[in-house]
């Protein structure tokens, strides 16, 4: 038990330290509650449940206050609309913990729920790293080909509607000019070779879970993934769920395992098909991960110049610090690293 107890306060404190570099004083003060809370053997240890020796990876404590936030947005604990900023709350951590002790001790389900589901994030600032990476690739691919987007862990599919937000540097941009998610000269040294006048020929995603936005409720549940305080990411994310909702796209709720494989079973003359993925690679098994790789080196031995395969990621390194940006296309195979960035919207800085 003291081990997990050391284990728990360690990772809510580190979590705590990444909220208040991001922007929120209030999760960064609350990490420090659930932190002391698990040294001194509390409930919440028992309401992590199986999950509260688990790695910082996989991010059962975030899903926890997940939980916890959503039961403040959709006004099922009343209380704690006063205190969350994003419920236009004082944003008292301290006041937050003494409605949250008592939940944690009664473990309701909608907590037990919340830690059996995945981290859907669907964070609408990766788009910027993402279409820079897109950039590239319809440069390299020449000729304007239009772009065939195929997303892994698509959520709810906000990035796979990329293309229409704008993102604008040095006086070059892509997507619609007049969208209310814009991205304008938040490259440093250097920008991404953006070139308004390539297209998305068709997109899909797949998700083991995908989050359908047309139903009641969903976009709270996104919602309650962004960090109280916040308060741009909040805009940003529910104006890209307005986009969303006027724009239907298809994510099949299929692991990718399987769903890769059909997607790139054959070449699409006249389109570049780009593979592309942000910040879920950490949640794929060691075997899940081998199986995507090799499949995507199997389709790129079949790509031709005028049926180019790309791989776009943005994915943390090991030690989990910040995002980079990495692209290998096919037929040549190469690797690059094109940039670096936050887990959220931030400035990118640009290394090619």
């Amino acid at each position: 038990m003291a081990d997990t107890r050391e284990h728990l306060a360690l990772t809510f404190r580190l979590q705590g330290a990444g909220c208040r570099h991001g922007g929120s004083e209030f999760y960064g003060d609350l990490c420090e509650e659930l932190a002391r809370n698990a040294e001194a053997g509390g409930p919440v240890i028992a309401a992590m449940g199986e999950f509260a020796d688990a790695p910082f990876g996989p991010a059962y404590h975030l899903r926890l206050m997940g939980g916890l936030h959503l039961m403040a947005l959709s006004g099922e604990v009343p209380e704690l609309r006063a205190h969350y900023p994003s419920t236009g709350g004082d944003g008292d951590a301290q006041a937050a913990w003494r409605i949250i002790e008592p939940i944690l001790r009664a473990r309701p389900p909608a907590l037990d729920d919340a830690l059996h589901r995945p981290l859907q994030t669907n964070e609408a600032g990766r788009a910027a790293p993402l279409a820079s990476g897109m950039a590239v690739v319809a440069a390299r691919a020449g000729g304007g080909m239009p772009l065939r987007l195929l997303e892994i862990g698509s959520s709810a599919g906000l990035n796979l509607r990329l293309d229409r937000y704008w993102y604008q540097a040095d006086g070059r941009g892509w997507g619609e000019r007049t969208s209310p998610v814009q991205f304008v000269d938040v490259w440093d040294d250097g920008e991404p070779p953006f070139d308004s006048q390539v297209a998305v020929a068709s997109r899909r995603g797949c998700d083991i879970a995908p989050i359908d936005i047309t139903r009641p409720g969903a976009d709270l549940r996104l919602l309650s993934f962004v960090w109280p305080g916040q308060t741009d990411r909040f805009e940003r994310l529910e104006a890209a769920l307005a986009i969303a909702r006027d724009m239907p796209v298809d994510i099949d709720a299929q692991p990718v395992t399987t769903w890769l494989p059909e997607q790139l079973a054959t070449t699409v003359p006249g389109a570049t098909t780009i593979v592309f993925h942000s910040v879920m690679w950490q949640y794929l098994s060691d075997p899940d991960r081998v199986t995507v790789e090799r499949v995507l080196s199997e389709a790129g031995a079949r790509a031709t110049r005028d049926a180019p395969l790309a791989w776009v990621r943005l994915e943390p390194p090991p030690r989990i610090t910040h995002n980079e940006l990495r692209l290998t296309m096919w037929p040549d195979g190469d690797e690059v690293l094109l940039a670096t960035a936050g887990f959220h919207a931030s400035r990118i800085k640009w290394r090619v």
